[in-house]
């Protein structure tokens, strides 16, 4: 040993250059201090170099191959990725090592001479004594030990090493290990156990499953406790600083618990008393745990029993797969150890394995018994066994924390207690580090001192906690400083590179600026719980930084920040990174980028861009933060919320949507809290689709309505609490619980039905599962059956909470039976035991059911008190919200506290002591104990009371029974009213029965008679074939059942589409509605035709006994078979079922099948009539087969009349079939089947198609003809064709109407002759006039024959569309052009007269044989006509004012204004006499048969439609007139037809084509204006609404308020106006105008539009556009209102001026507003001229304008002096334009001749 010791003596000098290159980034690692340390290696060793000449032969072999060895073992953990085993080749090696030995050989010493001479006088002295006592200068260096501290770099694979738990993640653990160094655990590292529960968790084919599995099975925070101590194995160290930047390199240490690798090192026989290992939990057993401790190749296992458990470690965490570090308490024996994690066991250092036979035992976590070898100012050197060496560096020795002089404390020889905290299996000879402080010994956590307390260090000092005053009180010149920050037992460390900003060269301990005793500003940047340090800056920019890291960041906070980059996806910029502190940046999702949807981000956001944000969320366990800019976040007062603890009811806060639903909105607060906004919610008006109003970013106030922490369940509201008013706070105090009460139906979701209160409009919510008492299944049927603006009576008040203002409602019949009765439970006072009471199933435990009744009001069920049959079945057989009547048994007012029981449970509990119980009053004296009552016991019974199914009765006052209606009567001809069979029965009647069982309502079948109680209600039966003596019958089963069979049934229940009928207590079946009945008529209402109890008479169809699913027939025998292709035959009558309904036809089930379509044609007999709307789905109707095609499996079906009632009924439209030969010439009528390019395909009937031409469409050239025709549309034609099969008609009135007259044409007129027309082009020279009932024929009216004055603008007088009546000037036939006029004067009276005469002349040569019926058309005429010839004088304004009134009526639609009275005088003629008539007619004879031809062919054209039947031929050719409509709508009103307006109405609705949105919108708005005039507010809200959903709603709103206008209804106007504002206000400026003006003019409130500016300039904001299209209206409505100031208005528009001085349309805008007002001051009008006129950058153009406006307004307000003042202006101002134009041209060519000479 000596010899190999010497030889590797000289080798200990370049183990010095490891140790200083390692000591540049941790706090342990020092050159000065390994170098001071190792007195007898470093230090001696130079010294030994100086005689090297002297003695030159024993110098060379000294660094030959052990040195070689030497320097490959330290050098290789300077490379972690490479490993330990991995070598390069050995000469290679030796070549290079050797060189590099010869120049740090030479480095080394002549540091250590420079070293020397600094030393104190006491250590040179100690120097020189060992060094003379050294016979050599190699032998030092080779016994000397190095201090070495543990750092990253000999952290290798295989290391062991004691640390302490510092963070618990989901998936790894963090482990703080000596000298601030971390390493992470994944979750899979932990033991076998607990990585085969994981495999097992990851299997599962579930995902949510799987995930829920692993928070259940695998909690880390449940297995582990911060501060517990484990040895740890190193598996991996990565340092990634060759792809990062320098100062950012990431290093990650990977570690397993697993105790096959971290008792790595230990055989069997090293596992000792007080030895310590790694053990994972294998089982739990009832005495302790069985544990795997895993030692290489031995089967040993250890067992830790209970009591050996330390109090610390919870017991969720001692589970299967968990680890713990244990000390062995006794050796093995059988294999097995004992352990022991108790602390005062584990902590204490005394316990060493004095029995030890290996130095393997002294594994990291053990105590050892250390013989101190030497000491320095740095470390202690020590041995354990003698041999094995150990070293406790700076920080673990407690000189560097602690500041303990070593060198008093610890002498060398002496002997003291440590723990191994590491290994290092790098060192050339084993070595172990140890740690002497106080809080590793004893393996408990360290604690710092707080007002004489014990905390946690970070509870004492924070992290990022600035420390005003930290004191240096040790200096380590290469490494940092040792300071004191004001915690007592924990001092702080400053490493040296974090000292100041920028690099430190060394630290001084007696001067600069951080020497001993110095104080500073530093900042707390982490803690290493292991060192029990706080890691300390002093930089400036560290102490400046807002944050150092993401758990610092408040959520909520207002931070500032720099754009760093936009996050780019598919859609555009998706977000911003925001850089907020040094290292720490947030992300701004694309919905948070403003309070408006930005469409182009990326041109406000750019790189560096300054920025202010608020932190939404955080999340430090995956570094991301969560920004917004959105102004009305940042800047907002309300708090942030984002937790349960910071809510309450009715606190305001805003909040970002993040989802719209259709029946609400997901709302996102801070953090991860959100919150429910119910559609109901979202505003005081009505919202029929929330997408319409709300948008997925928008930010919205909200209230907090209700909340609950543990189902994490918030709802909010966008409603103001305020706005609560106080009558319906008064109402809601009102209200009592228990109370019964109506409500209408406003919402319905899932799990709630919204109502609102039928009185006082309180809203409320009526649970689903409240709606019946019965199974969950007929519940959901009878929430289906619910629908929006339905009223539901009867509701009973369940809970009211008035701070929340939130309303729970019932419609269990129980409870509402209850309340009604008074036995309503609302509170404990009103609990009387004995008691039973009707309540609901609140939630249900293992060994309780929680009872709710009124107000809150719960009771305890416990399992005792329930019927035994129930303990054993899940949930005892209940569900929650379950109704249930239970008996109170105990009531404690001092506790709140109410028990109930399940009535009759307590009794079958005490069943054997009730055996025998004696019956009270029994009706049958034989009767005298419960026992003589057994099944098939004949005896009597009293009836109580007569129900619609059964007969309630009692055998004795205690004995309860029921007679089921299936068991009273054995026939049907017993029964004498089959609608109420059990009327014949009365109370206290005594009926002979029969005992069948226990009645159990729940499952509809008998129960054992041993289930009897005296509570229990007996099954009997009253049958006269049961009641005979010796009987024996058995009760019917489904077992029982054939099919085929016949039965007398009773109907239980009546459902949609179908009966429930009992064929006896257990059998229930099912009678489809088509089964029920032979007789049609019944179908149509079951509910009426068969009530509850009734009796039928029904067959067996089929049965399911498994299932128990019976169906059933009532049907006539042999109806009931299934009609199939082979049974249908042709013209039969049957009975189907609707199952569906469109708009062209009707689906009919006939039978499973078998159905068929009823076309519009045959629907009925009058086409005009044929609607399938008026069908509803579900209907039993009765139906004809017209036409089978069996092999196409083909069925025509008609509902006519006349084929299923009468054939002998009117039939205006005959059925045509396949068989039906047409005629040519025939007229018909049909549907249009299809629109295609070539013409029209009709339906005439089934598959009867007729084809039209284009040709044959109109005796008139149609330009669009496809827009005269749409599907479905009712149109008549004659057949022209029939030939080959092919059907062709023609539509063309020519050839249809026998009285049609000839279209005129140009040859037909006259010079002279009077037209009417309409306008279809108008130019300024004058218009093109289309004449009326002309083939396509178009005259010119110039200009000069429109008026008798001077017309200089046609388009002036006429629109496109007008209406006129012109005078033929001149006809040019061969060049077919017609020059027409419309000069009043060429319509004289006389004019008039004469043309009359002419056509009365005409009329008499044409009169024909119909004279009677032209007699009565010309009565019409004459009356009509009489009216127009007294009032010819004024013709020609008549037929101006017919125009404007036609358009008048339009537009006043539009605003409110339609005289639906008018005509009042024709209605008055309408009523004369025939005796008058016929006077008057003798009177004008001359005039009446001529006038009778007028009317037929032109009155339409000239006088308008004065019949229904008139109005309904003009909309055959018109049907998207919408004027043609509201004139209908107008004369129907005319007679005060309000009902047929409303039809009119409607019937224009469904008829105008859906592109004509324009035609439809004009109906509807004269649809609203006919129910504000005539309707309530109902029909205008539910007219109102259905429009805003056919229709642009804005527009809707807009005419409706202008409708109230018109109405004087100021209120509704006003109310309307707001919500205007309020929905449309952030995107239209133009509703905030048209409300100011009703403001000012209307509800003559200046004050208040002066207010709606404000409002209207913060909701729109102040972009350039939206504020230039609001204000400058605003200021216009001061001058021109009769309320307006017109200082206000100046005021507003000098601003804008101010603003926009350029903007010369604002100018012009003033300057109109102030010469047109009626007391304009000319003053004031001269000084904006002025001004005006001197605007910088007015252009030539606009100035020419200007001036010249100012001169015509002094020529018509001005003298000459002021006119002539104008005119020098303007030249002063050309004069000075021309001469900035000329020095401007000058400056450009002197430029460009400079450039030249370049």
């Amino acid at each position: 040993m000596g010899a190999q010791k010497r030889k590797e003596g000289p080798g200990g000098a370049p183990v010095n250059k490891s140790t200083q290159s390692a000591s540049e980034s941790r706090p342990s690692k020092r050159p000065k201090s390994n170098d001071a340390g190792s007195k007898a290696g470093a230090k001696t060793g130079k010294q030994g170099n100086k005689p090297a000449p002297k003695s030159d032969k024993p110098a060379p072999p000294a660094p030959t191959a052990p040195a070689t060895s030497t320097l490959l073992k330290e050098e290789e953990p300077m490379f972690p990725r490479g490993g330990a085993s991995i070598l390069t080749p050995l000469e290679y090696k030796q070549i290079q090592v050797q060189a590099k030995n010869d120049a740090l050989f030479e480095e080394q010493s002549s540091k250590a001479t420079a070293k020397k001479a600094g030393e104190k006088e006491g250590k040179q002295k100690k120097s020189k004594k060992r060094s003379k006592s050294d016979d050599t200068p190699a032998k030092p260096d080779a016994d000397a030990v190095k201090v070495e501290s543990l750092n990253f770099k000999r952290l290798v694979k295989g290391s062991l090493v004691l640390g302490s738990v510092c963070a618990i993640n989901s998936l790894d653990i963090a482990v703080a290990l000596p000298n601030n160094i971390i390493g992470h655990v994944p979750i899979t590292a932990i033991s076998a156990p607990l990585t085969k529960r994981l495999e097992a968790s990851a299997g599962n084919d579930n995902a949510e499953e799987s995930e829920d599995e692993n928070d259940n099975d695998v909690d880390l925070e449940s297995l582990f406790q911060i501060g517990q101590y484990v040895r740890a194995y190193v598996v991996s160290t990565v340092d990634e600083a060759s792809t990062h930047t320098p100062g950012k390199a990431k290093r990650h240490i990977e570690l397993s618990l697993q105790p096959s690798l971290a008792n790595t090192g230990m055989a069997e026989q090293d596992v000792v008393v007080n030895s310590t290992v790694m053990a994972a939990i294998a089982s739990v057993e009832d005495h302790g745990y069985v544990m795997d401790i895993e030692i290489a190749d031995s089967k040993l296992q250890g067992f830790l029993a209970r009591k050996q458990v330390d109090k610390s470690i919870p017991q969720e965490a001692l589970q299967p797969g968990a680890v713990l570090l244990c000390i062995v308490t006794k050796n093995a024996k059988g294999k097995v150890v004992q352990l022991s994690t108790l602390g005062e066991t584990m902590g204490n250092v005394e316990n060493v394995p004095s029995t030890a036979t290996t130095i393997d035992t002294f594994l990291p976590g053990t105590a050892a018994d250390v013989l101190v070898s030497e000491v320095s100012s740095h470390g202690i050197v020590g041995k354990i066994m003698g041999s094995l060496d150990v070293t406790a560096d700076l920080v673990h020795s407690g000189a560097g924390p602690d500041g303990i002089d070593l060198e008093d404390t610890y002498k060398v020889g002496s002997r003291l207690k440590a723990r191994v905290i590491c290994n290092f299996p790098t060192a050339k000879h084993p070595k172990l580090g140890i740690s002497v402080l106080k809080h590793v010994t004893s393996l408990k956590p360290k604690t710092a001192s707080k007002d004489d307390q014990p905390v946690v260090p970070l509870q004492a000092l924070p992290h990022s906690t600035i420390v005003e005053k930290c004191t240096v009180k040790q200096v380590e010149p290469e490494i940092g400083l040792y300071v004191d920050v004001g915690v007592e037992g924990v001092s702080g460390f400053v490493h040296i590179s974090r000292v100041k900003d920028g690099k430190v060269d060394a630290l001084f301990e007696n001067s600069g600026p951080y020497k001993v005793g110095s104080v500073h500003a530093g900042r707390v940047v982490g803690y290493n719980a292991f060192d029990g340090m706080y890691l300390i800056s002093l930089e400036k920019s560290v102490l400046e930084q807002p944050f150092l890291r993401i758990e610092d960041i408040p959520v909520g906070a207002v931070v500032s920040g720099v754009v760093e980059k936009m996050v780019v996806n598919a859609a555009g910029v998706g977000g911003l990174i925001v850089k907020i502190a040094d290292g720490i940046s947030g992300l701004v999702p694309e919905m948070h980028f403003a309070d408006v949807h930005l469409q182009n981000p990326e041109k406000k956001f750019r790189e560096g861009l300054k920025v202010k944000a608020r932190v939404l969320s955080t999340d430090a366990a995956s570094r991301q933060i969560r920004l917004t800019l959105k102004k009305t976040l940042v800047n907002s007062d309300l708090p942030a919320i984002q937790s349960y603890e910071q809510i309450a009811v009715g606190q305001q806060a805003l909040g970002t949507i993040i989802n719209v639903l259709q029946h609400g909105a997901i709302v996102q607060f801070y953090g991860r809290l959100r919150g429910f906004l119910p559609v109901s919610e979202m505003s005081e008006a009505y919202i029929q689709d929330p997408k319409e109003h709300f948008r997925v970013g928008q930010t919205v106030s909200i209230y907090v309505i209700s909340f609950d922490p543990d189902a994490a369940k918030l709802i909010v509201s966008c409603k103001d609490p305020s706005a609560f008013g106080l009558e319906k706070q008064l109402a809601l105090k009102k209200l009592q619980i228990g109370d019964v009460v109506s409500a209408k139906v406003t919402q319905k979701t899932d799990d709630d039905v919204f109502v609102e209160l039928a009185d006082s409009s309180l809203k409320a919510i009526l649970p689903v599962a409240h709606l019946t008492d019965k199974s969950v299944s007929k519940t959901q049927s009878a929430l289906k059956k619910i629908h929006v603006n339905q009223t539901l009576a009867e509701l009973v008040i369940l809970e009211k909470n008035e701070a929340r203002r939130s309303i729970i409602l019932s419609q269990k019949p129980s409870l509402v039976k209850a309340s009604k009765e008074g036995k309503f439970l609302t509170t404990l006072d009103g609990a009387r035991v004995g008691d039973e009471v009707s309540g609901y199933i609140r939630n249900i435990t293992a060994t309780a059911v929680f009872v709710q009744f009124g107000g809150k009001l719960t009771a305890l069920l416990p399992k005792s008190m329930i019927p035994r049959e129930d303990q054993d079945k899940p949930d005892f057989g209940m569900f929650k919200s379950q109704s249930v009547t239970v008996k109170i048994t105990s009531v404690n007012t001092e506790l709140n506290r109410l028990v109930v029981a399940i009535p009759g449970a307590a009794e079958q509990v005490k069943k054997v002591e009730t055996k025998g119980e004696k019956v009270a009053n029994p009706v049958d004296e034989s009767i005298t104990t419960l026992d003589d009552i057994s099944i098939g016991k004949l005896t009597k019974a009293r009836i109580v009371s007569v129900k619609d199914t059964q007969l309630n009765v009692q055998l004795a006052d205690n004995i309860q029974g029921r007679i089921d209606v299936s068991q009273v009567y054995d026939s049907w001809e017993q029964i004498k009213d089959t609608k109420k069979p059990l009327k014949r029965f009365q109370p206290n009647q005594v009926v002979p029965v029969r005992v069948l069982g226990v009645h159990d309502a729940r499952n509809h079948r008998f129960l054992p008679i041993s289930h009897r109680s005296s509570h229990s209600v007996l099954e009997l039966s009253a049958k006269p074939s049961d009641v005979k003596e010796g009987a024996s019958s058995e009760p019917l089963s489904f077992d029982n059942l054939k099919v085929g069979s016949s039965y007398v049934g009773f109907v239980n229940n009546v459902g949609q589409g179908h009966l429930w009928v009992n064929l006896s207590p257990t059998v229930r079946g099912r009678v489809n509605a088509m089964e029920a009945s032979d007789d049609v008529s019944l179908l149509t209402n079951l509910a009426k035709n068969f009530p509850i109890g009734s009796a039928l008479r029904v067959r067996v169809v089929s049965v399911d006994a498994e299932s128990k699913r019976l169906d059933l027939s009532a049907r006539s025998p042999g109806s009931e078979d299934e009609l199939t292709w082979d049974k249908i035959a042709q013209d039969v009558i049957l009975v189907g079922k609707i199952t569906k309904v469109d708009e062209r036809q009707v689906i009919v089930k006939l039978s499973e099948s078998l159905a068929g379509p009823v076309h519009k044609v045959d629907l009925v007999d009058d086409y005009e009539e044929a609607n399938p709307a008026k069908f509803a789905k579900n209907e039993i109707v009765r139906v004809a087969v017209v036409e089978v095609d069996k092999s196409n499996k083909r069925i025509r079906l008609s509902t006519r009349p006349s084929r299923i009632l009468n054939s002998s009924l009117p039939v205006k439209d005959k059925e045509i079939t396949q068989n039906t030969k047409l005629e040519v010439g025939e007229i018909v009528r049909g549907f249009v089947k299809n629109v295609s390019d070539k013409g029209l395909f009709v339906t005439l009937g089934g598959t009867v198609t007729a084809f039209v031409q284009i040709k044959n469409l109109s005796d008139a050239y149609l330009k669009y003809w496809k827009e005269q025709f749409q599907v479905d549309q009712l149109v008549k034609g004659r057949i022209i064709s029939v030939a080959n099969g092919r059907i062709e008609m023609s539509l063309k009135p020519s050839v249809v109407d026998k009285d049609y007259v000839p279209l005129t044409t140009i040859s037909d007129l006259k010079e002279g002759q009077t037209i009417t027309g309409r306008v279809r082009k108008v130019e300024e020279f004058g218009a093109f006039i289309d004449i009326d009932g002309s083939a396509n024929l178009s005259g010119l009216c110039h200009r000069s024959e429109m008026s008798d004055k001077t017309v200089k603008d046609a388009r002036k007088l006429y629109e496109e569309g007008d209406k006129v009546k012109a005078k033929v000037l001149k006809v040019d036939i061969t060049a077919k052009r017609i020059n027409l006029g419309l000069k009043p004067s060429y319509f004289g009276e006389q004019d008039d007269e004469d043309e009359m005469d002419v056509d009365e002349e005409d009329a008499e040569d044409s009169e024909g044989d119909d004279s009677d019926e032209d007699m009565s058309d010309a009565d019409d005429a004459v009356q009509i006509t009489g009216t127009d010839n007294v009032e010819d004088e004024s013709e020609d304004e008549d037929e101006a004012s017919d125009v404007e009134m036609v358009d008048a009526d339009v537009k006043g639609l539009e605003a409110g204004g339609f005289d639906w009275s008018a005509s009042l005088e024709d209605g008055e003629k309408a009523n004369a006499s025939a005796a008058d008539l016929e006077a008057l007619a003798k009177k004008k004879k001359a005039r009446r048969e001529p006038q009778v031809t007028v009317d037929k062919t032109a009155s339409l054209d000239v006088d308008g439609p004065q019949t229904a039947s008139d109005y309904e031929r003009l909309l055959l050719g018109q049907p998207n007139s919408s004027q043609l409509w509201i004139a209908y709508m107008a004369f129907q009103m005319q007679v005060s037809d309000l009902a047929a307006a409303r039809q009119v109405a409607e019937r224009a609705i469904k008829t105008i084509n859906i592109k004509e949105e324009i035609e439809k919108l004009n109906v509807w708005i004269a649809y609203l204006n006919l129910e504000v005039a005539y309707g309530n507010e109902e029909t205008v809200d539910e007219v109102f609404k259905r429009a805003c959903t056919y229709n642009d709603k804005q527009e809707v709103h807009e005419r409706l308020a202008s409708i109230y206008i018109q109405s004087g209804k100021r209120k509704q106007a006003d109310d309307l106006f707001e919500k205007i504002v309020k929905e449309f206000g952030y995107k239209s400026p133009e509703v905030w105008v048209n409300y100011a003006h009703f403001l000012h003019t209307t509800a003559h409130s200046p004050d208040r539009a002066r207010a709606l500016l404000k409002r209207a300039t913060q909701v729109l904001g102040k972009e350039t556009h939206m504020y230039l299209a609001l204000l400058p209206k605003f200021a216009a409505l001061e001058f021109r209102s009769p309320n307006g100031d017109k200082e206000q208005g100046r005021t507003l528009f000098e601003n804008l001026l101010a603003t926009y001085p350029k903007k010369f349309d604002l100018w012009n805008q003033l300057i109109d507003l102030e010469t047109s007002a009626a007391d304009a001051d000319k003053g004031v009008i001269r000084d904006l001229f002025d001004r005006g006129s001197k605007v910088k950058g007015l252009k030539p153009r606009q100035a020419k304008a200007w001036f010249r406006r100012w001169a015509q307004w002094e020529e018509k307000n001005g003298d000459k002096k002021s006119r002539e003042r104008v005119s020098a202006k303007a030249q002063e101002w050309a004069r000075t334009a021309a001469e900035k134009k000329k020095t401007a041209a000058a400056s450009a060519a002197q430029e460009e001749e400079s450039g030249d000479e370049e």
